[in-house]
């Protein structure tokens, strides 16, 4: 398997003093209010998700965890999930609330004759991203992404850092005690969702791209020795024969005149080429020093040169920071 590094460009030339004023708590515990929670039981469910889902869960264990796309036939993600099997045997799929009931729908379209069982149990739950110092989960150090722990009745994976912080998503049954640490503002969390580089899909962007067009392939969301799933045989035609020209960025943006927002769905445009978008927005958070930060998803022929605008060659300009993960050229 071979691993690239990143190449700046030009697009990246002001990366390192965006990225120096940008600076995250050093602990911090936020309330997920933006996540939902489908809860999928059953002795088939994990069979069941094996089928749908692009990621590996025949064999999902307690200590571990899946990121995973639910793609149309298309290979277009309707949704993104953390998956995570507790200890009584059931699946929880964290997802973007916003997405959760179309998503619920169509996944429970194909359960036919699988014994397993879906339903929401976002109100059954509480959600909390642990940042930092509060991030102490794992006793041990180096631990992996998507690994995961219980303790109790809660559960916890570990998650992509920021800046060098450890995340990690908390689960427990609605009344369990919140977890220990400092409340961090759910802007600052999504601050560190951004910095990450590990997107989730949301309703503005549903169907706008494919896993990798997200890096999914790079850190840990597509199996491609599992079998079939929806989307399936695109998704692999675009890894294995090189089609695939649009990849995801952190991006930064200073704070925008007359407090207006970035939204995920925004159009990026290219000097090279102003009069047609380049890329998307994917998700977007405002800093606590005014700037936004972002996961864009872009053509990657305009990341490499030429000056970045958010909705226009008028608009805030957009700096690429570094990727904290290498991207994977060939499995």
């Amino acid at each position: 398997m071979q691993v690239p590094t990143i190449t700046p460009s030009s697009s990246f030339s002001s990366a390192s003093s965006a990225s120096s004023n940008l600076q995250l708590p050093s602990s911090g515990v936020a309330l997920l209010s933006h996540l939902g929670v489908i809860e999928v039981s059953g002795e088939d469910n994990l069979r069941f998700l094996n089928g749908q889902l692009s990621n590996d869960l025949n064999q999902l264990a307690p200590n571990q965890a899946r990121l995973a796309a639910f793609c149309s036939a298309k290979g277009r993600m309707q949704a993104s999930f953390v998956a995570v099997k507790r200890e009584n045997g059931d699946v929880l799929l964290i997802c973007s609330h916003d997405v959760l009931a179309p998503t619920l729908k169509r996944l429970s379209m194909f359960v036919m004759r699988a014994k397993a069982k879906l339903r929401d149990t976002t109100s059954d739950f509480s959600l909390y991203g642990l940042l930092g110092e509060s991030a102490s989960a794992f006793d041990a150090e180096g631990v992996l992404p998507w690994s995961a722990a219980h303790a109790g009745d809660a559960s916890v994976v570990q998650l992509y850092p920021a800046q060098g912080l450890a995340r990690q998503l908390w689960m427990a049954p609605l009344g369990t005690p919140a977890p220990a640490g400092p409340a961090l503002p759910l802007a600052d969390w999504l601050c560190s969702e951004a910095l990450s580089g590990v997107a989730t899909v949301t309703a503005a962007v549903v169907e706008a791209f494919v896993p990798q067009m997200l890096n999914y392939e790079s850190v840990g969301g597509v199996s491609f020795k599992k079998g079939c799933y929806p989307g399936q045989e695109v998704v692999a035609r675009s890894q294995f024969r090189g089609t695939l020209k649009r990849r995801a960025y952190v991006a930064h943006m200073p704070a925008i005149a007359n407090d207006a927002l970035v939204q995920s769905g925004q159009e990026l445009f290219s000097s090279e080429d102003p009069e047609q978008p380049c890329g998307l927005v994917v998700q977007a958070a405002r800093s606590s020093q005014g700037a936004w930060l972002a996961i864009v998803s872009m053509q990657t022929s305009a990341a490499e040169s030429g000056e970045l605008r958010l909705s226009g060659p008028g608009g805030a300009p957009v700096t690429l920071l570094p990727l904290p993960y290498a991207l994977l050229e060939d499995i």
